[in-house]
């Protein structure tokens, strides 16, 4: 039962056991808030004795105290054990679910993440959770604690007296019916409800995230416009589903209160055909008014259950996503990496590269060049096995990287992206993210020789200041020079520079290069240049097009074979001489 819960559930095995039991201790407080239904029937039968025949007898009011008392005590300890089983652990539950979605997000590979939106994903792990994390504390246990209790009961109606007991309980079976009965359009409402929020998540996140050109094309009344348009569509599907939710719910809670009205005409009937007693028709008016009170809560309980069948799925479709796995102990005889007949594509039918082959050897700079959408940057993040391909392989020192741990792999390379990622923290934080056991000074070394000193000095903490989020307080040279100080504090024997100096000015562009320079002594480097100019040094030149290795070699050797290496440099040459 526990696997089950489990998996439908996509709970822990420790979050399974806590379902369990809090379960039966919802169980436990249905049936003790029975306690003082019990204590009135006591005192009913006592009171009732003279017009049944009987002796009366004064009660026992200290009895009746004692008996009080220890009801309470139970109640308040059923409730305390039910709080405790199911708040608590459902909370601890929620960290533990957000935890490991994160871990499994951390070793997905980035063609996961090419294929969902930002939000999308945060909307998984923040909202989906907190949906399911009201939904265990404040439903789920409670349903199937009301089964328990209620099963109980209807056992205990059954043996006092059968007729009674159908009069009190038929209309469970019909309210339950109509729910699930309903569930399809729940279900139906609930995912265009879903859809639109998404939509309308994405719609304000890419607001925040274009705010600059919105403003800079004066599209905000448009925006806004489409914006208003969206969040009105939600709150259309919002209601929508409510009104479908709290129409069935309704209806099935009206159609449970006509139990109470079909046990004062039962009962009435059997009472004065003589069938039943006073007492016993008393009880079952009570006891009725009692149970349909939880019962008319669970029908809402089974409506939510049905809602959040679809954050669930979501959860389950991330958790059973594939994962880059490899071994985690090996050697390398070098620090070569070799691409052999490598094919690869983002989607299908729509190949990036097709047939690639070639070698960056250690100690020499390799730089891949090529037109626009030739496949450079996907082949430098398949070297590091952001990816894996779709035939072919690529070696590390004569090992295939599809072999190794994609994580401890990284361990044997620094990446310098054109597109710095920075946090809000202190510029000396940020450096030590190259390497996290980095003493102060190993930081403040690698700043230097990254020539962030110029900028950092001038800052009023110096290395301690805050930069703000993805170092939003720096410009765009200074964000660069602090990436790269990071990948000098790492020290991996293998650099992948994604064009690290394309949009800078001529100034930060010299400085970045001298830091450069240090980066890359000794290490198997590779290059991916747009550039022309910033590659006229390197070892071996790598010219892609359409997916494939046009050309390979020297620089010079290119230049005078006369093809589209030649024919890049020819045309960069050109625009510099261009002018308004």
């Amino acid at each position: 039962m526990l696997n089950y819960l489990q998996y439908k559930f996509v709970l822990s095995k420790q979050g399974a056991k806590d379902l369990v039991k809090g379960s039966i201790y919802s169980a436990l407080v249905n049936l003790s808030m029975m306690l003082p239904v019990g204590l009135f029937i006591l005192m009913l039968n006592e009171l009732l004795n003279p017009l049944l025949g009987n002796e009366f007898n004064v009660p026992n009011i200290l009895q009746y105290i004692v008996f009080i008392v220890v009801a309470v005590a139970i109640i308040y300890l059923v409730h305390y054990l039910q709080y405790s089983s199911v708040y608590l652990s459902t909370y601890r539950e929620s960290a533990t679910r957000r935890i490991s979605l994160a871990e499994k997000l951390r070793q997905l590979p980035l063609s996961y993440f090419g294929n969902k939106d930002l939000s999308d994903l945060t909307n998984t792990v923040m909202a989906d959770c907190t949906t399911l994390e009201h939904a265990f504390s404040h439903s789920i246990p409670q349903l199937l604690g009301s089964i328990i209790s209620t099963t109980i009961i209807v056992i205990c109606l059954l043996v006092m007296d059968w007729r009674m007991g159908l009069s009190v309980l038929w209309v469970v079976p019909v309210s339950f019916i109509m729910i699930f009965a309903s569930k399809h359009l729940q279900n139906k409402s609930k995912i265009k409800h879903y859809n639109a929020k998404r939509v309308c998540a994405d719609g304000i996140q890419e607001c925040l995230e274009n705010i600059q050109d919105i403003k800079a094309y004066r599209m905000e009344a448009p925006y806004i416009e489409d914006l208003d348009r969206k969040l009105d569509n939600a709150e259309k599907a919002q209601i929508k589903s409510e009104l479908t939710m709290g129409s069935f719910v309704t209806s099935a809670q009206a159609v449970l209160r006509l139990g109470l009205a079909t046990v004062v005409l039962v009962g009435s009937t059997l009472l004065i055909k003589g069938q039943t007693d006073l007492l016993t028709y008393l009880v079952f008016l009570i006891t009725a008014s009692r149970l349909y009170d939880p019962l008319s809560g669970n029908l809402s309980n089974i409506a939510e259950i049905f809602s959040i069948q679809i954050p669930i799925q979501r959860m389950r479709e991330m958790e059973d996503q594939p994962i880059q796995r490899g071994l985690k102990d090996y050697k390398l005889n070098s620090y070569n990496i070799e691409f052999n007949h490598v094919a690869f594509s983002y989607n299908e039918n729509e190949p990036v590269l097709k047939d690639v082959s070639f070698t960056a050897k250690q100690g020499e700079v390799t730089a891949l060049v090529g037109p626009s959408g030739s496949g450079k940057s996907t082949a430098a993040k398949l070297a590091a096995r952001f990816w894996d391909v779709n035939s072919g392989h690529i070696t590390l020192g004569d090992t295939k990287i599809a072999n190794i741990d994609p994580e401890i792999l990284l361990n044997n390379y620094t990446i310098v992206f054109q597109d710095v990622t920075l946090f809000n923290d202190t510029v000396m934080e940020n450096i030590r993210l190259g390497k996290r056991e980095a003493s102060d000074e190993e930081v403040l070394k690698a700043a230097k020789i990254a020539m962030c000193d110029d900028f950092v000095s001038n800052m009023p903490k110096g290395y301690q200041t805050v930069i703000g989020e993805n170092g939003s307080t720096l410009s765009g040279g200074e964000r660069q020079r602090i990436s790269i100080a990071r990948a000098i504090l790492k020290d991996a024997p293998v650099i992948l520079l994604d064009e690290a100096t394309a949009s800078l000015d001529v100034e930060n562009e010299t400085k970045i290069q001298s830091a450069l320079s240090e980066l890359i002594k000794n290490k198997t480097v590779l290059v991916v240049a747009h550039r022309m100019r910033t590659i006229e040094n390197a070892d071996k030149v790598v010219v892609l097009a359409d997916g494939y290795v046009a050309e390979q070699g020297k620089p010079k050797d290119l230049l005078k074979q006369k093809g589209l290496y030649n024919h890049m440099v020819n045309l960069q040459t050109q625009s510099l001489d261009w002018s308004l």
